[in-house]
């Protein structure tokens, strides 16, 4: 945001130099994050003097060139060669000397050098006003007045102003300090803590009237939840042209372009004020009257930029009998603005809810100086005050003539926030005593009021345009702030304790399942919890009750928060597929959020998801591709180094795989993966299988907690491996083989693999074959043949009575 230092001392009449003024700017929260000089005519006219043209005849090598001697009061003329037609003897020009910098309109810079034009020497330029900045003609030199003594500086001559801009970083909390009177309001505070007692001065209306009722336009407001307050008056008889001087210098001080001088009467009073204002062309407005109120959806609508809109059923539009005008709060129509024919205006000046405008804005892509404001919320209090302002401004620019009285819709009128201080709370958080009596100072500058006074603390009544000051914690930033972050001291000595955490502290178990996984190529990402609506369709519900809907969205895209983390990790895989990465694992912890009536949910999730090959193929391994078994070996690398054992995998018919398992512990559901149906991955052009897993990181970590760690001495004796060649039923699983085996032996069997399954011809209808082997291991003496082929039998018995095992 843009402010000027001269604007800005209207309102205080301050001499300090720009640079400190920004420094305190700075201090108090409006961040100066540069300042930069303007100058109405650019380069200030250095360099460049009056002449008098002592002599002027026929350049003797062109027809169309004069030789010219001329007085620039410096001693003896100097000879400059001019191609004006109007160039002649006795005339006082605008001469620039060698070394003097102009520039072209589009603002390159060129240097004025001696030099020779068809041979004859040339020690300078004589200017057209065109060149000097001072207007469009170049039909000739500008001619002086005859009274003006021979170098004389031109930058004395003409009105140049000279200004001092900050661009000011403001933080969108305040909405107050959108103007350049909410900076000087704010500034006036800051100065009186530095015991400099300024007035603020505010432009005066006491001079308005209403000049005659010749015309009325009626005003209907169909909804006054979007728009609580709407005010007009039209002017008459006014004259659009070019606007003075001052104004157009004002404008284009902070970066605008001028117009015309209704146009920049509303652009004026909109940085002065904070107040947008839109004037309508009052013979446009069909019916001699106003409606504000939403459309039907697809109505089209052309505004100021040309482009055809579509129109929501939300946006709020200024309509008159007949055809929609202006989107309220961001952009006029094309059909219904000012132009250089206008004779008489409507003049509109509101408040608007702020999240529609917002709503309004982001949905056409339009960001307006009028949206910026009402989308941070203006003060509702100053509509009918700038209107009266903007209004008389026209009157004494424009000619016009008042012709209506003010209509000012506001039929529910908005009160001041109420809040209680207490002096105890704001020295906590302070860090140190402040005086009640300069806290009272400080509230009074920020022209909050103080409606009654107790040992422990104040009643206040904050002001309407501080819209972001709803708390006790809010008023003891201002004060904060105000006072000066500078002056809170700190003591030479620190103290701090060393905190003692659990090592089951959520961070530490993501810290190890993190490190875990990344040091099997995993990569962990962070991804919005903001998704669009248009996902819930992939968790087949009927309805979208339980859906945490964003109140003011961004975008569609991110309307709702999530309830899977499925759909925020398929973005980062496609996103990262479109970039030719094809062998892709991610992993995040997140949460997902839901609803049942009033009462919201919140989950904290580990996601797992990957696609692609397991491992980048090289010359001594090929490359293997990630599959079911692959994932579920990476979820029991995690459990195992959580220390949870004992987990039980169940088959699952869920809405989001096309093949998977949940897995349980002690009956509770601790994770659920397998493959993602082909309809979602192709829903979201992810290419490949793609699979996902989901654990409840909340269920794990209480999980976790339970869990004791215990410690074996290494054993002395050595282990023993047999294998096993078994012809099993097809539906025999190795789970089962497992926890058959450790039953039947539990003192000397330690672990068993499967380390080769062959289904081929040979094999009877409905077999399958396992090649399983087993270790076997005494931790107190070695074990003897004997002992391990009695183990070995038993095993071989049981698998044959219980699973109907056969020995190949």
């Amino acid at each position: 945001m843009k402010i000027s230092y001269n604007w800005l001392k209207q309102f205080l009449q301050l001499d300090w130099e720009a640079t400190k003024t920004g420094e305190l700017l700075t201090d108090l929260g409006l961040e100066v994050e540069g300042i930069s000089s303007f100058e109405s005519i650019k380069g200030g006219l250095k360099g460049i003097v009056v002449g008098h043209v002592l002599t002027c005849s026929k350049h003797p090598n062109a027809d169309r060139l004069k030789l010219t001697t001329v007085d620039i009061g410096s001693g003896d003329p100097v000879q400059i060669v001019c191609g004006a037609p109007n160039v002649a003897q006795g005339q006082k020009v605008p001469v620039a000397t060698i070394g003097t910098t102009l520039y072209t309109k589009e603002g390159e810079a060129w240097t004025i050098k001696k030099g020779k034009i068809r041979g004859e020497e040339s020690h300078g330029m004589i200017c057209a006003e065109d060149e000097l900045g001072l207007g469009d003609s170049h039909e000739g030199i500008l001619v002086l007045d005859e009274h003006f003594v021979p170098g004389t500086p031109c930058s004395e001559i003409f009105n140049i102003e000279i200004d001092q801009v900050f661009e000011i970083g403001l933080t969108p909390n305040r909405a107050d300090a959108m103007s350049h009177f909410g900076v000087a309001r704010d500034l006036k505070a800051g100065l009186e803590q530095q015991e400099v007692a300024l007035k603020l001065l505010t432009p005066s209306t006491s001079n308005y009237a209403v000049d005659n009722r010749s015309l009325k336009i009626d005003i209907e407001v169909k909804d006054n939840t979007l728009a609580p307050r709407y005010c007009g008056v039209t002017i008459s008889n006014v004259i659009v042209q070019d606007s003075p001087d001052w104004l157009k210098n004002r404008l284009r001080s902070i970066g605008l372009s001028p117009i015309n001088n209704i146009v920049d009467i509303t652009n004026y009073v909109l940085h002065e004020l904070g107040q947008p204002l839109h004037a309508f062309d009052a013979s446009k407005i069909r019916g001699h009257k106003v409606v504000v109120k939403t459309l039907a959806k697809g109505t089209k609508f052309t505004t100021l930029d040309g482009v055809e809109r579509e129109l929501h059923e939300d946006d709020l539009m200024i309509c008159d009998q007949e055809k929609p005008m202006c989107i309220a709060g961001v952009f006029g129509g094309i059909h219904s603005g000012v132009t250089e024919n206008t004779t008489s205006i409507f003049l509109e000046s509101a408040y608007f809810d702020p999240v529609a405008i917002r709503k309004t804005a982001k949905r056409h892509g339009l960001n307006t100086d009028a949206s910026f404001r009402f989308e941070r919320g203006i003060d509702i209090n100053l509509t009918e005050y700038s209107l009266i302002r903007a209004a008389q401004l026209i009157k004494e620019i424009a000619g016009g003539e008042i012709s209506s009285d003010v209509l000012d819709l506001y039929p529910n009128k908005k009160s001041d926030t109420q809040v209680f201080l207490t002096f105890e709370k704001v020295n906590r958080l302070v860090g140190e005593n402040i005086d009640h009596d300069t806290i009272k100072s400080i509230l009074a500058s920020l022209e909050i009021k103080v409606n009654n006074v107790t040992e422990s603390g104040l009643g206040l009544t904050i002001p309407s345009y501080r819209t972001d000051v709803l708390r006790e914690v809010d008023v003891i930033e201002e004060i904060l702030r105000v006072y000066g972050y500078n002056k809170i001291g700190f003591n030479e000595k620190f103290t701090a304790s060393v905190a003692s955490t659990s090592r089951f502290e959520n961070h530490r178990l993501q810290n190890i399942v993190g490190d875990l996984l990344a040091s099997q190529g995993f990569f962990e990402i962070m991804t919005n919890s903001l998704v669009t609506k248009e996902y819930s369709t992939y968790l087949n519900e009927e309805d979208d009750t339980t859906l945490v809907e964003m109140l003011n969205p961004l975008s569609a895209d991110l309307a709702v928060l999530r309830k899977s983390m499925l759909f925020s990790s398929l973005e980062t895989l496609v996103y990262n597929q479109n970039r030719r990465k094809h062998d892709l694992k991610f992993f995040e912890f997140g949460k997902t959020y839901g609803r049942q009536g009033d009462t919201y949910d919140e989950k904290f999730h580990l996601s797992i998801i990957m696609t692609g090959n397991q491992s980048a193929s090289n010359w001594a391994s090929q490359s293997k591709a990630t599959d079911f078994f692959f994932l579920k070996g990476v979820l029991t690398g995690v459990f195992d180094r959580l220390g949870i054992k004992g987990t039980k995998e169940v088959a699952i018919a869920d809405t989001l795989f096309s093949e998977g398992l949940e897995i349980h512990h002690k009956r509770q559901k601790i994770a659920e993966f397998g493959i993602i149906k082909k309809t979602i991955a192709t829903g979201f052009d992810a290419k490949g299988v793609i699979l996902f897993a989901d654990i409840d990181w909340e269920t794990v970590q209480n999980l976790v907690k339970d869990n004791s760690i215990t410690f074996h001495e290494i054993p002395k004796y050595p282990e023993v491996n047999r294998d096993l060649a078994l012809l099993l039923d097809e539906n025999v699983s190795f789970k089962e083989i497992r926890e058959l085996a450790f039953q039947t032996e539990r003192n000397l069997l330690t672990d068993i693999a499967l380390f080769d399954v062959y289904t081929g011809k040979s094999l009877p209808k409905g077999k399958k074959s396992y090649a399983l082997s087993f270790t076997l291991q005494d931790t107190s003496k070695t074990l003897t043949d004997k002992q391990i082929d009695k183990t070995m039998s038993k095993l071989q018995q049981v698998f044959k009575s219980k699973l109907g095992a056969e020995l190949r």
